[in-house]
């Protein structure tokens, strides 16, 4: 069964290369903007792991977190931070809120896929 992934990030080409990257090596991908419509997203159908920028209007990253992780239904789905904030303070913060792992911006598609690939190992 293939693997469904929400990549969640206000910039429409970061999310089409998300997309695009996760889906040439079989993944499915769903797009939200922000964090508020990713949460949407969640109550109406499973996901199996999220990727996750910080600085997005309405609803930024670390408040999903702190409104995602809590739940029972999502304590298990692993989440990847990928954002422009490559401070040690925001990776920690993003990790004590129960980020998986952290990827900083400009990426390349193949490191993303490689940490992708190794969640469902």
């Amino acid at each position: 069964m293939k693997k469904k992934i929400l990549a969640v990030d206000d910039s429409p080409s970061i999310r089409k290369l998300v997309e695009f990257s996760l889906k040439s090596v079989g993944f499915l991908v769903d797009t939200a903007q922000n964090g508020q419509e990713a949460l949407e997203f969640l109550a109406k159908e499973h996901f199996d792991a999220v990727i996750l920028d910080i600085n997005m209007p309405k609803m930024d990253g670390f408040e999903f977190l702190k409104r995602f992780r809590p739940q029972a239904a999502f304590v298990d789905i692993p989440v990847i931070m990928l954002t422009t904030e490559g401070q040690e303070e925001d990776k920690e913060r993003a990790l004590a809120l129960g980020a998986n792992h952290y990827i900083v911006k400009p990426f390349k598609p193949t490191e993303l896929i490689a940490v992708m690939k190794n969640l469902f190992k």
